[in-house]
């Protein structure tokens, strides 16, 4: 899920759908009108799943898409071979998290330890544990 947000009201730690990737936006130049065109935006944002640094130019006045974070606490049920069974806090549901890239949190995941997760876009991303 996402919702349009004006591109000249974006800032830099926010976050921006870009190729149909939920990325963190790191910098953001913005150039003034010219004689026959709109100011236009020069974003520079890093992929939340997969770290790929991606870049764009939109005029100022259109809108872009900005994701909808989900973020929840969870219990780590199982560790497999294949990524990480969460339970959800509140709602006790189960859901598969993929191993996350941070080798110091990725030893932290035993069974048991209570977690923080976000749900951007359907995938679910391991932020730290508690």
């Amino acid at each position: 899920m996402s919702k349009p947000v004006d591109v000249g009201s974006l800032r830099v730690g926010g976050y921006m759908i870009v190729d149909n990737e939920p990325c963190r936006i790191v910098d953001i130049t913005k150039s003034k009108p010219g004689k026959h065109g709109s100011a236009k935006a020069r974003i520079v944002a890093i992929g939340v799943f997969d770290g790929v640094k991606r870049s764009i130019v939109k005029p100022v006045d259109l809108n872009a898409e900005v994701p909808i974070i989900d973020k929840r606490a969870g219990q780590v049920f199982a560790v497999n071979p294949t990524g990480i069974q969460i339970m959800d806090m509140e709602t006790y549901e189960y859901l598969d998290a993929p191993y996350p890239e941070e080798e110091d949190l990725k030893a932290k995941l035993v069974a048991g330890v209570e977690i923080e997760y976000w749900k951007i876009l359907g995938k679910v991303k391991i932020i730290r544990a508690k």
